[in-house]
């Protein structure tokens, strides 16, 4: 048995954040357990290995989701990263960081005074090394590459410029301050290579005698004296090992993970654990409640000619892109595996972005189509897609355990547009991409439209569609939510309530969906939290 002040559970997106900051000084002595192995796997580097990387049962947790009832009514697979780096190592690695206005919301309305905007925008320019360099809402210098795509193509040139045509301003940076417009992504990488969280903050962080890294390490439940967190009991290669905590046992296992742990080890809607015979530490009943996701819908079309990329991933010619990303890590796989996004406004009178596209000149077969899980197939013929979500959904699901076996599966219902604004923003999002590209820049390029297909047009044929085509963007968060409500799961500070000496810190804890991708905020957390958690260690110390 070893003690560490800090026992970290989960080496994802913020839990390598939470590993580097907490270590930093050398006062600490701090342990991350990470239930995968180790992020040597060369397709995590390679940013095209996106598709490869996902389908691989060593690397990723593949649970499945089911419907609540009155809305989205089919079933899906979810994908989370199993390696140091989390989703970090296995996404498609694009860079967002939200609306400030999300962050001023929890600020402003929610009493989350600690996470308002300029203390994230602080933070965030902190962690950037943005490849534009500095300016008042970006960063250079920090630990976390941000790298333009440099895969250009006349198609999606002609996507932009038809986004003009809409009304969109063209931007070299999708993360500028109002967010809105069109262009080119920003990815999470550097020289062609991914910059995973591990890659940004924990291999700086591994010489550190105070620091202690674990994979291939699954941690079972959280150990208590009363309501007091004193370690975790974990499992590795079937041999119990307890690991204590002297000061705090922190949570990092993501939206599914965080809540299973709590609920395993008695934290949780108390009926529940007691019909499944968990021992109840502290009754806490949204444990594993208001989870949001964002529900992407994705139109598809046949081209007039050879504009789209789909031959490059087959045959000689991804032989060949292979070849030159070894020598060179230059070429299509040095890029993210989507090229150009937007942030729009899909109906009059609102006062910012409501809904992301992200495009590519690449079309799916879908007839071949089982989910990332199982691989990615492109059309033969060419082919383009534009993939849209709205960005703050209402409708809210839920994880929770079957057993208090914790290799039993849990319980994830999706509950996608079972609130009326989803449904109206999801009808607008898809309504918006068409007319995208009906625009005049863009239009001489399509053939016709493939999927959902030209004679989908009322409302209702639309939101069939949605149930029939549409999916997660693996972005779920808010299970743990945090707030100063007593119904939270963690407060301000991220500490659990009813219990001691336990926080969770991964975007399990963010009250509302932030306004795009969600592995920057993720790591924004962890940046957050480290000094919330210090300042509190430091005040126990002096008192």
């Amino acid at each position: 048995m070893e003690q560490f002040d800090f026992v970290i559970v989960g080496g994802g997106s913020a839990g390598c954040v939470l590993a580097n900051k907490l270590s930093a000084d050398g006062s600490h002595s701090v342990l991350l357990i990470e239930a995968g192995p180790r992020d040597t796997h060369p397709m995590i580097h390679m940013p095209k290995g996106f598709g490869k990387i996902a389908a691989s049962a060593q690397h990723a947790y593949y649970y499945d989701a089911v419907a609540g009832p009155g809305g989205k009514n089919s079933a899906e697979t979810w994908i989370r990263g199993r390696t140091l780096g989390g989703s970090s190592s296995i996404n498609g690695l694009q860079y967002q960081r939200g609306h400030p206005e999300d962050y001023n919301h929890w600020s402003r309305d929610l009493g989350l005074a600690d996470w308002g905007w300029p203390d994230m925008l602080r933070i965030y320019r902190a962690m950037e090394d943005h490849q534009l360099g500095a300016n008042a809402f970006r960063g250079a210098g920090g630990p976390l590459p941000i790298a333009l795509s440099t895969n250009h193509t006349p198609l999606m040139d002609r996507l932009i410029e038809a986004g003009g045509q809409l009304g969109l301003r063209h931007v070299d940076d999708t993360n500028n301050p109002d967010q809105e417009g069109i262009g080119y992504i920003t990815s999470t990488a550097r020289d062609g290579r991914r910059w995973s969280s591990a890659k940004a903050f924990l291999d700086p962080a591994r010489g550190r005698k105070n620091l202690k890294i674990v994979t291939d390490t699954d941690v079972r439940r959280i150990l208590f004296e009363g309501t007091r967190a004193i370690g975790v009991e974990a499992n590795h290669g079937g041999t119990t090992i307890i690991y204590k905590a002297a000061r705090e046992v922190i949570l990092s296992a993501g939206t599914i993970g965080s809540p299973l742990l709590l609920q395993r080890s008695g934290v949780g809607p108390a009926a529940h654990l007691q019909a499944l015979g968990v021992p109840v530490i502290a009754d806490r009943a949204n444990v594993g409640g208001n989870m949001r996701e964002h529900l992407v819908f994705t139109v598809q079309y046949r081209l007039t000619g050879d504009y789209s990329q789909n031959k490059q991933y087959s045959g000689w010619r991804i032989l060949m892109h292979g070849a030159r990303y070894m020598m060179f890590h230059s070429g299509l796989l040095a890029n993210s595996p989507y090229d150009v996004t937007a942030f729009v406004r899909t109906r009059p009178g609102l006062d910012r972005p409501d809904a992301q596209l992200v495009t590519g000149p690449i079309s799916m077969d879908m007839a071949a189509w089982e989910g990332f899980s199982k691989g990615i197939k492109l059309e033969d013929e060419p082919g383009a897609q534009i993939l849209g979500y709205g960005l703050r959904p209402e409708s809210q699901g839920s994880v929770t355990i079957t057993s208090s076996d914790p290799n039993a599966p849990p319980m994830i219902v999706h509950n996608y547009l079972t609130h009326e604004s989803d449904r109206q923003m999801a009808i607008s999002t898809a309504r918006y991409m068409r007319r995208l590209f009906e625009q005049p820049a863009i239009a001489r390029y399509i053939k016709c439209e493939m999927l959902p297909g030209a004679d989908v047009t009322s409302d209702e044929e639309i939101l069939d569609a949605y149930n029939r085509m549409s999916g997660p963007a693996y972005h779920a968060l808010g299970t743990c939510r945090m707030g100063i409500d007593d119904d939270s799961v963690v407060d301000a500070r991220l500490r659990v309530r009813g219990v001691s000496n336990l926080r969770v810190v991964d975007i399990s804890v963010l009250p509302t969906q932030v306004s795009g991708n969600t592995n920057g905020p993720a790591m924004a957390t962890g940046w957050r939290a480290s000094e919330l958690i210090l300042e509190d260690a430091a005040l126990a110390q002096a008192a």
